[in-house]
């Protein structure tokens, strides 16, 4: 090739900017509100600061700057929206439950549990984003991992250790511990997914037969989106969970769609869902419960308490809510775990949980921008399957609770009581902050192509 149509080499760098003071101060202000909510509670409950609030501070206030401390030294350029906007979730929900436990005569303690679980959420936090220098790593063994996820996802139904609670059998106890293996399963299928794909992207997006102006997938190519309906089917039907089959279809259709830009995957995916599910509702007993309670729940007072106290709790609240430690959110069964955001609806009212949706909105947000500016096709898939299964299971709980959909045994991500879901969300934070940070290092403006609204951020270009 001449050196007159040879590329030229560019002598400039795109480097974002680190902004980790920016975090710094974000996140301390995210930790004020929920901290700032125990101690409006305790003011209307009783008058009085709450006890411990200084040693209580300290601990809350000192898990942030270490978590911070790790992502300054460790990935200096991830997104710095990121951990505030976790930690403002995370204090909501331990305030949120911390007023519930004062409920009853004497008070719970199940708060002082929930923020144990913080702690060793943050401990994992902190362990994967050291052992796990670069994302990519993740993408060598596609198939053990899928099929550990399966056996994860299964694992409730084995009746040694399959425990039914609530009517979905989602649990397993080993020596008296509880545990939903779902929410490490869904770590493991989405890296399983992003590798198989990225690695098999090609061969799926080859076109079959045209139906209707479809241009349909091969019947060869079937085969993965047939065990993961099959998978779907079976948590469905005999672990009674529609949040849990949905979240993990949804999140393999999705993937497989943004891999192969075909839209007939979606379409036949969603067309076989569709399907499951009317076949459930017409052949199983909890589905039609579901609806039923989800369209009519004044017709079984009895049977639909949950959701009609949520209502009630929402008008009881109004625009501007009842205020923290006014409300009456123990009348709600489950307010601390699958109601928590009736609860907060409540007392913070209906702008207040409008307030928290959008931090949720902006979460996924920043998880999407994360798959824009990953250089390789692995961490777009991977980030984009995570952020994707985060919003999907925020928009089923929160549209469930507020009667957008049918009710689903989904926890709301950082803010329901438990371990299971918060440690495994802790750990998915980790992966998106690593791939973020892979992202926004300094790369020659030539090295990689930059999709349209990945570097919106501050950035600044110089000398290489």
């Amino acid at each position: 090739m001449s050196a007159a149509v040879q590329p030229a080499v560019s002598d400039e760098v795109i480097v974002y900017k680190r902004r980790r003071t920016v975090e710094l101060v974000l996140l301390l202000f995210a930790q004020t509100f929920g901290l700032a909510g125990w101690i409006i509670t305790s003011l209307n409950l009783y008058g009085t600061l709450p006890e411990g609030l200084v040693p209580a501070a300290a601990l809350w206030y000192g898990l942030g700057i270490a978590t911070h401390l790790v992502v300054r030294f460790r990935l200096p350029y991830a997104d710095p929206v990121i951990l505030p906007a976790v930690f403002l979730l995370n204090g909501l929900g331990l305030a949120m439950i911390s007023r519930i436990d004062q409920i009853p005569e004497p008070a719970a303690n199940d708060a002082a549990t929930q923020l144990l679980w913080t702690a060793l959420g943050l401990s994992l936090f902190a362990a994967v984003v050291f052992v796990l220098r670069d994302h990519r790593r993740l993408q060598r063994y596609p198939y053990l991992m899928f099929i550990a996820g399966l056996v994860l996802l299964l694992l409730p139904l084995v009746p040694v250790i399959g425990v039914t609670s609530g009517g979905a059998q989602i649990w397993i106890r080993v020596f008296g511990l509880s545990f939903q293996p779902a929410e490490v399963a869904k770590i493991l299928l989405a890296i399983a997914f992003a590798a198989y794909l990225y690695e098999k992207r090609e061969v799926l997006a080859l076109a079959g037969r045209r139906v209707l102006g479809i241009d349909l997938p091969r019947p060869r190519d079937l085969g993965p989106i047939a065990v993961m309906w099959l998978t779907a089917l079976v948590v469905m039907v005999y672990q009674n969970d529609l949040g849990t089959s949905l979240l993990f279809f949804g999140l393999f259709t999705v993937m497989i769609y943004v891999a192969t830009e075909r839209p007939a995957w979606p379409i036949l995916a969603g067309i076989s869902f569709v399907g499951a599910a009317l076949a459930a509702w017409r052949f199983t007993n909890h589905v039609p419960r579901r609806v039923n309670a989800w369209l009519d729940p004044f017709s079984d007072y009895d049977r639909n308490l949950q959701i009609i106290s949520a209502q009630f709790g929402y008008a009881w609240g109004g625009l501007f809510g009842r205020g923290w430690g006014l409300g009456r959110p123990g009348l709600t069964p489950l307010a601390k775990s699958d109601m928590i955001a009736a609860a907060l609806g409540e007392e913070i009212g209906v702008l207040g949980l409008m307030g928290v949706i959008l931090v949720y909105a902006l979460l996924i947000a920043r998880g999407f921008k994360t798959a824009l500016t990953s250089p390789d096709g692995f961490g777009k898939l991977l980030a984009t399957g995570l952020s994707f299964a985060f919003a999907l299971q925020v928009f089923a709980i929160i549209g469930g609770v507020t009667r957008l959909l049918p009710l689903t045994g989904l926890t709301t991500p950082f803010m329901s009581q438990g371990g299971s879901s918060l440690v495994a969300n802790w750990i998915i934070i980790a992966i998106l902050m690593i791939i973020s940070h892979r992202g926004r290092m300094p790369q020659a403006a030539t090295a990689a192509p930059r999709e349209a609204g990945a570097v919106d951020d501050a950035t600044q270009v110089i000398a290489r």
